[in-house]
């Protein structure tokens, strides 16, 4: 199995390999093709595409790591940007007049023109690119002309270099076959299948085995396994989109194009719930649950859900197919899980009961049979539409809708702002070179917040870095215009591996390709080294405008803004917690299921915070805990997959009290939800008081308010409000009462489960054993799920006291002290 894995590693850095220079291939097609046409084009293709700079621009950013279906997504975009940016344009040139055009008056129609482009929400990102580079490219150009700029011709020799640009990225997109995203997707898909189904050994594996050191290897390979699998389905993710513009030149074959990678991110999340339950797995397993029917038992399973995987042709919609294990015996395969007919005494045994029902849970995901319930199941909280009410549409929606509130205009204003600058500023410094500083500016716009000193550093080494290069290449081959084109093509490859790389990424990549095309690409525009040295300067201008504006009106550091959500998370948490019931599951599940999304943006969000934080200069502020907020983000992360598996569990659990007895539910209901209501109390309580210290900004700043408010503290701290879920560590106490009391309610929990068990009576032997068996894996489940929030949060309050203390180094962190504080501030 270890020769498998590093055989798919090899595997993997192979198609990476081949996948960079196949794009590399295509994008120096695409720069041949614009250079062939703008230079020994026929003469009056040339009157209209004076602006080939721009042509390679537009290839680079619409080529880069394409297919064909983003390629015509990227043919769309462009119309509706030359639209967007191109008419008002014309109109603002015809009105103006360009002759009148100064450097003050050009960056303000700058300025105007990107804060129109920038401020829709729902432009595409390559659409506002392109459209931005128009307006400069439209304004400042017709500035440097004068009078001889026709204000309605030259908006239209802008929009036919972007055309020429497109036009080649479409041919080489087709040359010398087309690179479909289905093709891609179906390979990717492929090779997740068989990745999915060797983890599933490995963990199968690893929970039979007695010996401890061979379940370990077993889990550390197939963690190998999980990076490549996260790579995969990463890229099936951003092929799906793509596919949907490849239907339209090919009609004939839309079903094949419907390829879609849902069932196996749902396989996904069932193998990673079985890895959290090996993380926790007291070795061997064997001992305490498994007996020889089990094992083969889990081993027949495994192998029927492998084949499943193996053999399902990419999980095609309306695709038949076959299965090596008779579909008589489908559902017969997991019979052997009728065994288990008893909840664990103890917490210990929860994690091998857990594994269980990922596998019971990964054997529904992959099976091919549609799922009548899901298909029957009404939509929640949608009204029919009879009793659908008429609003109208609001001044606020048709505002909302356009982009038009508070959310959306102090970025964009930011951004036009950054825009008109670097044209003012680009043009005092030298005014024949002067678009350049905005054109640098309007081809990088990021929709979202980014990493500031980070990108701007590594955008001003890309520039340098193509431009060397593109200086180097002009000298060697400055009298072969064609060995120039080919020069580019080791570049564009190194530059594929660099858009990859952490230390660079795509900002970095990019800028590396335009540095090299705009000097080996063009001809008759003067000595290199001078183009190359005022364009670098010109881009460090670019650069320089955006770190000042970005600093001025974004003066709020990351490091702070992750603390900030940290604490939403913590109040995303608290909403989930809430919703955990078995008491009118339909709504109460479906509000856990929203709250778990919400939850997960929150988390997604820090994680994107952390990573800008760590790159940030420190300058005079306290260093960022990257380590700690590392280990909290872990914990929330994994918090999220714990509540969806209990809202899994729970959905069983629903299922399965349908078969019983009314009076039976209601008192299977009453017993489990007496405990769930304390461990939501327990837990609720304990990450409101944490959310609540997770925001304070110094311990004497705290000490200060109760001085200045005349709160006595020794009264306040008299009586607690309500019991004290910290841990002992945190109070100083000898007796872990928090621990204790968490331990209480998780026993009760199980004592509770194995009663309503053992109450199921009155079915037939073998309904009554197989519905004993699933309530049994799901309220282990629910169990398992419950003792891992607890463990996890237990975690963050670690973290969060190791924070406090790294943010007031002098004082001595008592988290209940604290919290009390806070209470008797609030009160």
């Amino acid at each position: 199995m270890a020769t498998a894995a590093a055989q798919q590693q090899h595997d993997r850095a192979r198609a990476v390999w081949w996948t960079c220079l196949a794009s590399a291939f295509r994008t120096a097609i695409a720069c041949t093709i614009v250079g062939v046409t703008t230079l020994y084009g026929p003469a009056s293709l040339q009157r209209y595409v004076t602006l080939p700079a721009f042509s390679y621009v537009t290839v680079i950013i619409i080529s880069t790591d394409a297919t064909l279906g983003d390629t015509l997504h990227g043919c769309w975009l462009v119309l509706y940007a030359s639209v967007q940016s191109l008419g008002p344009a014309m109109l603002s040139l015809w009105l103006i007049g360009p002759a009148k055009l100064t450097n003050r008056t050009t960056a303000l129609a700058t300025t105007l023109g990107g804060l129109v482009v920038v401020l829709p929400e729902s432009t595409h990102l390559i659409a506002k690119r392109i459209a931005l580079g128009q307006i400069v490219l439209v304004y400042v150009t017709g500035f440097l002309k004068g009078g001889e700029t026709h204000p309605l011709m030259h908006p239209v020799h802008v929009a036919s270099s972007t055309a020429v640009g497109v036009a080649a990225c479409v041919l080489a997109l087709l040359l010398p076959y087309p690179r479909l995203a289905s093709c891609e997707a179906k390979k990717n898909c492929k090779l997740l299948a068989e990745n999915s189904s060797q983890r599933l050994k490995l963990f199968v594996k690893a929970l039979c085995v007695d010996d401890k050191a061979a379940a370990s290897a077993s889990i550390s390979q197939a963690k190998l396994l999980t990076a490549a699998a996260t790579k995969l389905l990463q890229s099936i993710k951003r092929f799906q989109g793509s596919m949907k513009w490849e239907k339209l030149p090919f009609k004939c074959l839309r079903p094949y194009y419907m390829n879609s990678g849902d069932k196996l991110q749902e396989i996904e999340i069932a193998l990673k719930g079985m890895e959290t339950a090996l993380e926790g797995t007291p070795f061997p397993a064997g001992r305490i649950l498994l007996d020889e029917e089990l094992k083969d038992g889990l081993h027949r399973l495994e192998e029927h859900i492998s084949l499943t995987i193996k053999q399902a042709k990419s999980f095609l919609p309306g695709t038949e197919y076959s299965l090596t294990v008779p579909e008589s015996n489908a559902d017969d395969i997991i019979k052997f899980l009728q065994t288990i007919q008893t909840i664990p005494p103890t917490h210990q045994d929860l994690p091998a009961l857990f594994f269980l029902f990922c596998m019971k849970l990964l054997h529904t995901k992959s099976s091919p049979k549609p799922n009548p319930q899901k298909q029957q199941k009404p939509l929640q909280n949608q009204k029919p539409i009879s009793e659908k009410e008429d609003d109208g549409l609001s001044f606020k929606e048709v505002w909302d809708s356009c982009g038009l509130n508070r959310k959306r205009l102090l970025p964009a204003f930011k951004f036009s702002l950054i825009l008109g600058f670097s044209v003012l500023f680009g043009l005092i410094y030298s005014k024949p070179n002067g678009f350049w500083s905005g054109l640098t500016v309007a081809v990088s716009f990021a929709a979202a917040r980014e990493a500031t000193f980070k990108v701007a550093n590594i955008k001003a080494q890309g520039t340098v870095l193509g431009t060397v290069y593109g200086v180097l290449g002009y000298f060697l081959f400055s009298k072969f215009l064609v060995i120039r084109f080919f020069s580019l093509l080791p570049w564009f490859l190194f530059t594929s591996f660099l858009r990859q790389s952490k230390m660079y990424g795509p900002a970095g990549g990019i800028s590396a390709v335009i540095g090299a095309v705009l000097i080996l690409g063009r001809k008759n525009f003067g000595p290199p080294t001078e183009f190359a040295i005022a364009r670098i300067i010109e881009t460090f201008i670019g650069l320089a405008c955006s770190l000042v504006v970005e600093l001025l009106f974004q003066p709020t550091r990351a490091s702070t803004l992750a603390k900030i959500e940290l604490s939403k998370s913590l109040e995303a948490f608290h909403e989930c917690i809430g919703s955990v019931s078995l008491i009118q599951v339909s709504e109460t599940n479906n509000s856990l299921v929203e709250n778990q999304k919400k939850l997960k943006n929150h988390v997604n969000q820090l994680g994107k915070f952390i990573g800008e934080a760590d790159v940030e200069p420190n300058f005079w502020f306290l260093p960022f805990h990257s380590a700690c907020y590392g280990k909290l983000l872990g914990s929330l992360s994994k918090m999220v997959d714990l509540l969806l598996f209990g809202a899994h569990a729970i959905g069983f659990l629903e299922r399965d009290s349908t078969k019983l007895e009314t009076s039976l539910k209601e008192t299977v209901n009453k017993l489990l939800e007496s405990d769930l209501k304390l461990f939501k109390e327990s837990l609720c309580n304990l990450t409101k008081d944490l959310e609540k210290i997770s925001l304070i900004k110094s311990l004497p700043l705290l000490d200060k308010e109760l001085e200045k408010n005349n709160i006595s503290c020794d009264v306040e701290m008299g009586k607690s409000p309500r019991p004290n879920f910290f841990k002992a560590s945190a109070i100083g106490n000898s007796d872990e009462d928090g621990d204790i009391e968490m331990d209480k309610i998780l026993n009760s929990y199980l004592e509770h489960s194995k009663q309503v068990v053992d109450m199921i009576h009155g079915i037939e032997d073998d309904d009554q054993k197989e519905l004993k068996s699933q309530m049994v894996l799901s309220l282990s489940a629910l169990g398992y799920c419950m003792k891992g929030l607890i463990n996890e949060t237990r975690k963050i309050e670690e973290g969060i006291k190791e924070l406090v203390q790294w943010e007031n180094p002098s004082s001595n962190v008592n988290l209940h002290e604290i919290s009390r504080k806070i209470h008797a501030l609030c009160s």
